[in-house]
This record gives C-alpha cells, structure tokens and sequence, in this order.
C-alpha cells in the first residue's frame, strides 16, 4: 500500500515542490486577472477601454502569469516575515522584468516598457521605485490574494473530479501556448511592415526591408501578414506596442496611422496618452 502511494506522488511532477498542474493553474488565473486589472487600470487612469492582452486571442496578460508563479515558486523561502517576502519580490521581481524586458527587445525587437528617465534604473529595464513596489506586491499577493487563489482552486476540485479540471488546465496552456507563438510572429511582421512602409531608421533596417520584400513576394505569408495580421487587428489589439530608433528615440505604431483608433471606446474628450 504504502509503495503504491510513493509512486503516485513520484508521477506528480513538480517544480520547487509546486505540483506542476498547481502552477499551470495559477498562471491561468494570474494571467486572466491581470487583464481584468490593466483594462480596469485604462479605464480609470485614461478613459478609454482598450486591449490590455498579451496575446492576439483569449484574455491573458501572460506578465502577470508568469511574474505570479515565478513569484509563488520562489518566494516559499522567504516566508519568514514581511521583511524577508519584501526582500525577495524586491529581487526576484526586478530580475523577472529585466529578463522579460530583455527576452521582448531580442527576440520581438519591441520595448515593452522603458524607465530611462527614471531615477536609479538599469538599462531602462528596471528601476528603483518599481523594484519597491514588486517587495510590496510580493507580501499583498502572498498574505493576501494567494490564500484565496488556493482556496479556489480547492474548491474547484471538490466540485469536479481530478482528470476533466486537468483537461481543462492542459488544453487552456495549450492554446495559450499558439496563441503566443502566433503572436509573436504577428508582432514581429507587424514591425517590419510598419518599419519598411515608414522608413524607419531602425538597427538592422537593411534586413528589415529583405525580409519585407520576402514576405510580400510570398503570396501565402503577403496575405496573412496584410490580412490576418492587419494595421487595424494589431494596433487594437497592441495599443501600446512601439520601435526604439537608432537615435534612442521611441514611435509608437498607433502615430503611424492616426485614422485607426487604438481603443474600442473612450469615455472622456480628453486627448489620448502617449
């Protein structure tokens, strides 16, 4: 008996002692509120309800996902105290974005956010202040919003049995991960439409404007790129999305085609933030 309980336990995956379908969930979930907070955030900073998703289809901002498991995993060890849970979102959150900040400019070749002209910050990336604001995320989300997360979720599984909320979990992971490749090659063709239709001055521009004319000489990726992946569908759906120039400067893809409105509704008369 007690054998064929260590082999179940064996089965489970785990990450860190996090049981892998526990984080699946909760990249879920974090990301599905965290599209609830930015579109909340838009609404009531700017006036305008606007798309605030990660990718091209579903409702997840995959930053708040991911920042709240690697923020779950690792913070386990700084459990002791406030001080010590300030200490590591301090840390393991300023990493996080650094790292996402970085992964975004290499491989998408997009700023996602940029602090350079804030105080104390490391190649734009990070900063200071919001480095205190991740301690301070770091101790609200596991005194206070993650306790209830996992009482959900325990509540989910006395309803329904282990095997369909797995399916559930697995087949959602699954289309987030399509979507997020999707996405990434629909930004990445976004980009370079925008760059070789407006002759921006970027880093590369020369294989910019090959890879363009490759694109537009295929007449399977010219329709997908012009069509599917059209100015309209990507600047709603990345209102913020912008290109660094060669002079450090910032464009963002909404001033290039002032005709398309980058939010589905606005609730003020008040002039849209860059």
């Amino acid at each position: 008996m007690e054998k064929n309980i260590e082999k179940k336990e064996k089965k489970n995956f785990t990450i860190l002692g996090i049981n892998i379908w526990e984080i699946l969930s909760y990249f879920i979930i974090y990301s599905i509120a965290g599209f609830i907070i930015e579109t909340l955030f838009a609404l009531i900073r700017y006036g305008v309800l606007e798309s605030r998703q990660s990718f091209l289809y579903g409702p997840f901002c995959s930053i708040y996902g991911l920042g709240a498991v690697i923020m779950i995993i690792f913070l386990q060890y700084f459990l002791k105290n406030n001080f010590t849970l300030f200490a590591g979102g301090f840390i393991i959150g300023s990493i996080t974005e650094y790292l996402v900040s970085l992964i975004g400019e290499l491989i998408l070749h997009v700023k996602w956010w940029d602090y350079s002209n804030m105080p104390l910050n490391i190649n734009g990336r990070i900063c200071f202040y919001y480095s205190i604001f991740w301690g301070l995320l770091a101790i609200f989300l596991m005194k206070v919003i993650h306790p209830h997360v996992r009482r959900f979720m325990a509540l989910i599984l006395k309803k329904f049995s282990k095997k369909p909320v797995k399916i559930a979990i697995l087949s959602i992971t699954i289309f987030m991960f399509i979507d997020c490749l999707i996405s990434g090659y629909a930004i990445d063709f976004f980009i370079i439409r925008m760059v070789a239709e407006n002759d921006l001055n970027v880093a590369n521009k020369e294989t910019i404007y090959e890879i363009n004319d490759r694109i537009n000489n295929n007449a399977f990726t010219s329709t997908l790129v012009n069509s599917v992946f059209n100015n309209k569908k990507m600047i709603k759906t990345y209102p913020n999305l912008k290109v660094q120039l060669v002079d450090g400067s910032m464009v963002y893809m909404k001033d290039l085609h002032p005709e398309i409105q980058p939010y589905y509704f606005r609730f003020d008369d008040k002039d849209y933030y860059k």
